[in-house]
């Protein structure tokens, strides 16, 4: 894992013990972290695609998802490394949003995006307001360096489950691991449980 700019080390904030899961530590920088190089893609170029155990796929540009109606949040993220940052606010589309028409018989979903990252989520954790394609951070176009121009945030799980550059999910009736699953990492990522690695 290659950590790029934006981290300074464990420069610890003052937060609430009760928001911070366990063995984590609170910084105000939000860390860059990449299984490889960053994909650098165009608004224009951009598209997001539910495929899988659906009728027919279903393909929004970025320009389409953006006219779609949007909702802005602020929530805590926690990284597997270990680092949390708090009161981090978002806009982007709700997966509810993009579900709302599809009929399906998943229970699960693999996520895809550019550079070939995968992971894979409980359609349920992905439902109920929890899962957004989120395409602004703090009031600004999200960067390229932070999963721009959209990325999928999930923030009830540890962040690689919130995948950066992300062009889409495949519904599926089976549950099949992503790329940090095959590597050793927990399937399902629940920062209260320290499920960091499988068997934890």
């Amino acid at each position: 894992m290659a950590v790029t700019r934006g981290f300074h080390g464990r420069r610890r904030a003052e937060a609430d013990p009760a928001r911070v899961p366990p063995g984590q530590y609170v910084t105000r920088d939000f860390p860059v972290l990449s299984a490889g190089p960053t994909p650098r893609r165009l608004a224009a170029d951009w598209t997001f695609t539910i495929r899988g155990a659906v009728d027919e796929p279903v393909v929004w540009s970025f320009y389409e998802l953006r006219a779609l109606p949007a909702t802005t949040i602020t929530t805590d993220i926690h990284c597997v490394t270990k680092w949390s940052k708090l009161d981090t606010t978002w806009r982007g589309v709700s997966l509810d949003t993009l579900l709302a028409d599809i009929d399906t018989s998943a229970d699960y979903a693999l996520a895809f995006s550019d550079g070939g990252y995968t992971t894979n989520l409980p359609l349920d954790d992905l439902t109920g307001g929890q899962a957004m394609i989120a395409y602004e951070y703090e009031g600004e176009p999200l960067t390229a360096e932070h999963g721009g121009p959209a990325r999928l945030l999930v923030p009830h799980l540890y962040f690689w489950k919130s995948a950066k550059w992300v062009r889409g999910i495949e519904l599926r009736d089976d549950d099949e691991p992503g790329f940090w699953e095959r590597y050793g990492y927990h399937n399902y990522g629940d920062p209260w449980k320290q499920q960091r690695y499988a068997g934890d």
